[in-house]
């Protein structure tokens, strides 16, 4: 069974950081596309970050602030997140992807930046 679980979510103060993780199993972890999105309240799901091939990318607001990295003899894909604004609070999910063909999901994590 597949599957991805992510923690280290939380509330922390602006200016903060938090890193996320989502351990994987289930599937072969290195051949896939490894990717964190985000859904804020009131808006649409959006791409924070993934991680294919030795290449990262990033959406422009997040560039220079957060970083993606991954660990296959771990299974795992982190995300950290340097300077945390308010409008960074989010469910983050955790997302796998092989070509057009498997697409898997996390659970989601919350994670709140307010004073």
């Amino acid at each position: 069974q597949v599957q991805l679980v992510e923690s280290g979510g939380g509330l922390v103060q602006p200016g903060g950081s938090l890193r996320l993780s989502c351990a994987a199993s289930g599937f072969t972890f290195s051949t896939y596309r490894m990717s964190w999105y985000r859904q804020a309240p009131g808006k649409e799901r959006e791409l924070v970050a993934a991680s294919a091939g030795g290449s990262t990318n990033y959406a422009d607001s997040m560039k220079g602030r957060f970083t993606i990295s991954r660990d296959n003899a771990k299974n795992t894909v982190y995300l950290l997140m340097n300077s945390l604004k308010p409008k960074d609070t989010a469910v983050y999910d955790c997302n796998a992807t092989w070509g057009n063909w498997y697409n898997y999901w996390g659970q989601g994590t919350q994670v709140t930046v307010s004073s």
